[in-house]
């Protein structure tokens, strides 16, 4: 197989955005649009790739921080075929297929790029990525065959009406060889209105000297640029319709599927039942036949077979329920373990914990694991019970079968089987309560005698 590259084209300001993030880094379903493209191209093992850089280029830098990827800075900007070339020193000595895309364009698939790089080994010098959108509005159009052979591509404003009723539209993504792109970005000249070089002009250029150029042709929501925050949200719908599609054919049931919403990276094994309003954030793994109840927000957790969650519960990072655990409402769970079988029915804070398995967490109880600089464990064992109410403060370790009794604030060990019970002495005052009303009761009539004579 050829050797394979990808420029990424990523210098533009976004000023449409109007952001402090670079465009590029805006998140769908929880990853930059850019990781998006490269981790799409990862399947074509791409010997290097390039990202154009000019605005905000510190930002981009360090999101590529752990990936194989170098930059190339283009400024000033004269246009995407400048940019394309600034990549050039970044591919000095490499020879094979280049690929030049645009890091808003960020649902490109790596089966796409691999038909574009296909396209090539028929003796075309250039492929060219083409699109049918409803309405192909003010797009540059491909002229072509019934078999892919570009003969003209012309923009919108440059088109006769004849070939403005072609809708086989320009995405502007191309491959070429090494050995055609240099020459043919070389040749692009910036003789058009704006005085910019524009990377449609490869195309064009090799059409020119006679080289042979085909188009690709792919789903119209698959090149959709995001330049604003409603062309994001537009994507962004468009991603959860289709994961909430693969979820159900995949064997999980959701019960109302528009208001639930996926990371990029959400695990759902089968016969997981997902009930309405549930937010997937990163890095959660579901096994087979979890129940997530509605209004449940999951992120950085691990959930076993069986579990239970919600409603209205939260599962922060380092949140593992194991096989048959339960969650109920309004109970947040943050860097902790609950053991198989374990329970916290309702309105419970359980952090930096390890729960043992059949152990009851009573409503009310906190695991206190901060002191204003660190956090610290607690530990709860088998089969203990932790009566409402209650206050952990750790570290501090519950020993199995132990019983805490409802309202104990603990903050020494409780040793195995041990009851322990931390409350004041009641105090009794017997009539107190009727001596007070009496006495508040004569007063504020008082108060009212003296304010109508005042009157």
């Amino acid at each position: 197989m050829t050797d394979f590259a990808a420029i990424i084209l990523a210098a533009g300001k976004g000023t449409r955005m109007k952001s402090d993030l670079h465009k590029v880094l805006h998140p769908i379903a929880g990853k930059p649009m850019l990781h998006h493209l490269l981790d799409s191209f990862a399947a074509l093992d791409p010997q290097r790739t390039v990202v154009v850089v000019g605005d905000r280029r510190e930002q981009i830098d360090a999101a590529l921080e752990e990936r194989d990827v170098v930059t190339a800075l283009q400024d000033p900007q004269h246009g995407t075929a400048h940019a394309a070339l600034q990549a050039k020193e970044a591919l000095r000595g490499f020879s094979g297929n280049i690929l030049v895309t645009f890091g808003d364009v960020p649902m490109v698939t790596g089966e796409t790029v691999q038909q574009l790089v296909d396209a090539l080994s028929g003796g075309a010098k250039v492929a060219v990525l083409g699109f049918r959108p409803e309405d192909p509005l003010a797009y540059g159009r491909i002229i072509a065959d019934d078999n892919g052979l570009v003969r003209k591509m012309v923009e919108f404003k440059d088109a006769s009406d004849e070939e403005r009723g072609v809708n086989l539209c320009n995405s502007g993504l191309l491959v070429a060889h090494s050995d055609d792109m240099w020459p043919l970005l070389d040749a692009v000249d910036n003789n058009n209105a704006q005085g910019e070089y524009y990377l449609p002009d490869v195309a064009t250029g090799a059409i020119a000297r006679g080289d042979k150029v085909v188009v690709v042709e792919c789903e119209p929501d698959e090149v959709a640029g995001i330049n604003s925050r409603s062309e994001l949200a537009a994507v962004e719908r468009r991603w959860q319709a289709a994961r909430r599609e693969k979820a159900m054919a995949d064997g999980a049931s959701l019960r109302a599927p528009e208001t639930v919403f996926f990371s990029h990276d959400t695990v759902l094994g089968r016969d997981v039942t997902v009930e309405p309003h549930v937010v997937f954030g990163p890095g959660v793994t579901v096994a087979d036949g979890t129940h997530i109840k509605a209004y449940s927000h999951i992120e950085g957790a691990t959930l076993a077979a069986g579990v239970q969650v919600g409603p209205f519960a939260r599962l922060r990072p380092g949140a593992v329920m194991e096989e048959g655990s339960f969650v109920g409402n309004f109970v947040e769970m943050k860097k902790a373990t609950l053991g198989p079988g374990a329970k916290a029915s309702h309105l419970s804070y359980i952090g930096d914990a390890k729960v043992g398995a059949n152990a009851n967490i009573g409503a009310g109880t906190i695991t206190c694991n901060y002191d204003g600089y660190f956090k610290y464990q607690t530990v709860i064992g088998e089969r203990a019970f932790i009566g409402s109410n209650s206050a952990l403060i750790a570290p501090v370790n519950i020993g199995a079968d132990s019983i805490v009794a409802a309202g104990s604030t603990v903050s020494r060990d409780v040793g195995d089987g041990e009851l322990r019970m931390v409350r004041a002495e009641q105090l009794v005052k017997q009539g107190w309560a009727d001596r007070f009303h009496d006495t508040m009761k004569r007063k504020k009539a008082a108060q009212a005698k003296e304010t109508k004579k005042d009157a």
